[in-house]
């Protein structure tokens, strides 16, 4: 992103942070199977142009390289695309989705995993994505709707307190960076009136425990947040407790609901045919 002088601004998750490798590996970790699952039900396969919008670590471009080999392209975007290098069929791009421009009606299929919440500008790079795609083109979408992540076995109730306490700050600190972290609930009626069709939203949640990449991705924003977390409210000692508190053999919470939205810009027969 970049401020109305064309400064670049931070992301609240920054990719230069010391901590974004492991927060990289957490995502993976906890969510790639999933997202793999949602994506081969487009057809992706040898010969698609794709694009994966906010490419983080990686994980989910190199994998559509795979399925679009020999023939095809995945072009891998981010402000600061360091975790990534170019491969067969694999290019990546340094690229703001915000303020760059993206080429149109070029792609079978665009990714974008994580990144529109963070962004104030989301529904006009919302839109500047389903142009990017072909007609019959997919788009998929998966966001975080943090309004719901409670704590379920605590060793007391202060603890409970505690936990509830820094899932408030970090959607404080979220939103204070212009994101929305309950955006994904929103996303599938955003993509409808974006002009696709056969949006399908699918919501699912999980089970956090202790080493679970979910949960060690909870502690992860501890470190990677910190200094924002401060800001919010929140002390060095309460993060240390409630590090201690997600390490504890007992402690159990259940995920913020993860939304894996699909939606496909209509051929031109389907226009006419809505009309």
């Amino acid at each position: 992103m970049r401020d109305g002088l064309g400064q670049a601004t931070e992301y609240v998750f920054d990719n230069r942070s010391a901590h974004s490798d492991e927060l990289h590996r957490c995502i993976s970790e906890a969510y790639d199977t999933a997202t793999f699952d949602r994506l081969a039900e487009t057809g992706v396969t040898t010969g698609w142009r794709c694009l994966d919008v906010g490419s983080g670590g990686g994980s989910v471009a190199r994998w559509l390289a795979e399925r679009v080999a020999p023939t095809g392209e995945v072009m891998a975007t981010d402000v600061t695309p360091h975790h990534l290098q170019d491969g067969p069929c694999l290019t990546v791009v340094e690229h703001d989705v915000v303020t760059d421009p993206l080429p149109e009606t070029a792609f079978d299929l665009v990714v974008a995993r994580l990144v529109l919440q963070h962004l104030p500008e989301r529904l006009a790079v919302l839109g500047k994505l389903v142009r990017a795609l072909k007609p019959g083109g997919w788009l998929h979408v998966e966001e975080f709707d943090a309004s719901y992540e409670p704590p379920l076995l605590t060793p007391d109730e202060e603890s409970a307190r505690l936990y509830t306490a820094f899932l408030e700050a970090k959607c404080a600190v979220i939103r204070a960076g212009g994101g929305d972290p309950q955006w994904a609930r929103k996303a599938p009626a955003a993509m409808r009136a974006a002009g696709l069709v056969g949006v399908d939203p699918r919501p699912r949640i999980e089970l956090r425990t202790p080493g679970s990449p979910g949960l060690r991705m909870q502690l992860n924003h501890t470190h990677h947040l910190r200094d924002r977390l401060l800001a919010a409210g929140l002390t060095d000692q309460q993060l240390a407790d409630v590090r201690a508190l997600m390490r504890d053999p007992s402690f159990r919470a259940a995920s913020s609901v993860v939304y894996s939205v699909h939606g496909r810009r209509p051929r031109t027969a389907e226009r006419e045919g809505a009309r």
